[in-house]
């Protein structure tokens, strides 16, 4: 079935429908990964959004859900070059085109993607509207005009857990699976509530390998019952939409400054600068992908990182007790903080993937040896 991608500026692309059949519509954004497409389905920081893939051949390894970061799609839309027909992989369970039938996400495919990321790179990420109605493309540019932006959206609220639970997942084994790590009240390990903002299970399983005991809560959880459970860490995790949207969030993190080691990846990240006095702000198209440049000022090191993210950190902004720790070489936003005073610290990039392939992994020992040291 013919499909069609319409841009609130009024640019249009012509293809083929793939997955769920219909209309759908969120801000397009690309990504520069050449594989991980379970992952990018699956991570809930992309609600809100349509996702295209600037590598050409998507669904060849097809789905297994051994690599879902989480229990379903968020995205709202899937947009690629040319789908896979034939996946090839012992691993897979189902095809991509099974798959988002399954889970109703609307796929588009047979568009010239590169041309469609040179437009996005150029013009920003912006709402667009994905349709089986290719008739009136005029009524679907001015449907996506009409949506609302990232900017002020609090999606948080949309992805976080509803209750608390306890993690107990670690590393994939090539044999056995996934191992089981008893979430026990070991005196060795380290007691780490993570705040749900749209946390991918990956980050939760380098936690538990380095040998810590996990407990997640919804992002609304307040402060004080936090420091109730007496943890030797907090982690603030990664997730969709504007930062500055969800004020419950940063007003906790401040009551927790200072009281407890605290470590954010990417949304956690944002939220915990906006908690110290900084400020964030949209990026033009974001960075979405596993090949992002960061320089570590201290140790004048490299890593290749992976990044999804629309918002970013002013470095002209925040408390003169916070100083920048990383940067991007590609367009030099901020990429890390850490608090002069308290131990506290977070990263713009996501050190629970592999692009480098483990450039970054180092900050979950990081994380550990700090609360240990504060314990």
């Amino acid at each position: 079935m013919e499909g069609i991608l319409a841009l609130a500026d009024g640019k249009i692309f012509k293809g083929t429908l793939f997955g769920a059949i219909g209309e759908t519509d969120g801000e397009v954004v690309f990504n520069t990964s050449m594989s991980g497409y379970q992952e990018v389905l699956t991570d809930p920081s992309y609600c809100g959004q349509m996702v295209v893939m600037t590598y050409p051949l998507i669904g060849n390894y097809g789905i297994n859900p051994e690599d879902f970061e989480s229990d379903k799609p968020y995205l709202s839309g899937f947009i690629i070059k040319e789908l896979s027909g034939i996946p090839s992989n012992w691993r897979s369970r189902q095809s991509l085109d099974d798959f988002l039938k399954e889970t109703g996400v609307i796929g588009l495919q047979g568009i010239d993607t590169r041309a469609l990321t040179r437009h996005i790179r150029d013009q920003g990420a912006q709402q667009a509207v994905i349709s089986q109605d290719v008739t009136n493309p005029d009524a679907l540019i001015q449907k996506a005009k009409q949506l609302p932006g990232m900017t002020g959206q609090d999606l948080v609220a949309v992805v976080t857990c509803k209750e608390p639970y306890q993690w107990e997942e670690g590393d994939w084994d090539l044999r056995n699976g996934y191992s089981h790590i008893p979430n026990n009240d070991d005196k060795d390990k380290m007691f780490v509530v993570a705040y749900d903002f749209g946390i991918k299970r990956n980050i939760l399983r380098r936690l538990t390998q380095e040998g810590c005991r996990v407990t997640v809560v919804p992002a609304t959880t307040p402060a004080e019952t936090v420091l109730a459970m007496k943890p030797d860490g907090v982690f603030l995790s990664n997730g969709p939409g504007d930062p500055a949207a969800v004020p419950y969030a940063i007003q906790n993190v401040r009551n927790l400054v200072g009281k407890v080691p605290i470590f954010g990846i990417c949304l956690g990240h944002q939220i915990l600068n906006l908690a110290l006095g900084g400020k964030t702000y949209k990026l033009q198209f974001g960075h979405h992908g596993g090949n992002q440049p960061v320089m570590d000022l201290k140790k004048r090191k490299v890593e290749i990182t992976s990044q999804n993210h629309g918002f970013a950190v002013d470095e002209k902004t925040g408390s003169d007790d916070v100083e920048i720790s990383s940067i991007n070489l590609n367009d030099r936003t901020v990429e890390g903080i850490r608090h002069k005073r308290f131990p506290v610290s977070s990263v713009q990039y996501h050190p629970e993937a592999s692009p480098g392939p483990q450039d970054s992994s180092y900050l979950f020992q990081d994380f550990v040896a700090l609360m240990k040291e504060n314990r």
